[in-house]
């Protein structure tokens, strides 16, 4: 067990156990700086391949049952490192910024405004995600208060496009 938020789970970890590999974003939640943009990222790499076989029906109710998967990862996985909300657990980070990637329009210059947003609102944790954090507990807390960032960062997203419209060099 690892028991301070300071020490790094590694690779024997994230083997350990399929929770661990889930909650640890594929071994993304490994990087040894910003572990949560390395996630956020690895998922914006994954999106394409995820997203493009599927309708968005399909592609929102996978997301709706990698939440609740995600629930029952990072509580496992944050009380094997004995923290509930480690900074190594990314899997929150991935299934929001699906969400957002999901409601974004496909051009790569509003992608990379969306994964921007997100980590914005996920670092800076407005109201009400930093209460969503203090008190929501276990898996459940560690993945809503990153669907909360992913609210702001839609609302957020919606407005610039909105104001800036889509000009041709946003579409490309």
């Amino acid at each position: 067990m690892i028991t301070s938020d300071n020490m790094r789970p590694n690779v024997n970890f994230l083997l350990s156990h399929p929770a661990h590999f889930i909650a640890l974003g594929f071994g993304s939640g490994l990087s040894p700086r910003a572990p949560g943009t390395a996630g956020t990222l690895l998922a914006w790499l994954l999106f394409p391949l995820l997203k493009t076989p599927v309708s968005d029906f399909v592609f929102f109710a996978l997301l709706v049952s990698l939440f609740f998967a995600g629930v029952i990862a990072c509580d496992r996985t944050g009380r094997a490192l004995g923290v509930a909300d480690h900074g190594a657990i990314v899997w929150d980070e991935m299934v929001a910024i699906w969400l957002v990637l999901l409601l974004t329009p496909p051009a790569f210059f509003w992608q990379a405004v969306a994964v921007a947003l997100f980590r914005f609102f996920d670092i800076v944790k407005p109201p009400p995600i930093r209460w969503a954090g203090r008190h929501l507990h276990g898996g459940f807390g560690v993945m809503i208060d990153d669907m909360l960032a992913a609210g702001y960062t839609i609302l957020a997203l919606a407005i610039l496009v909105r104001i800036f419209g889509m000009t041709p060099w946003m579409m490309n």
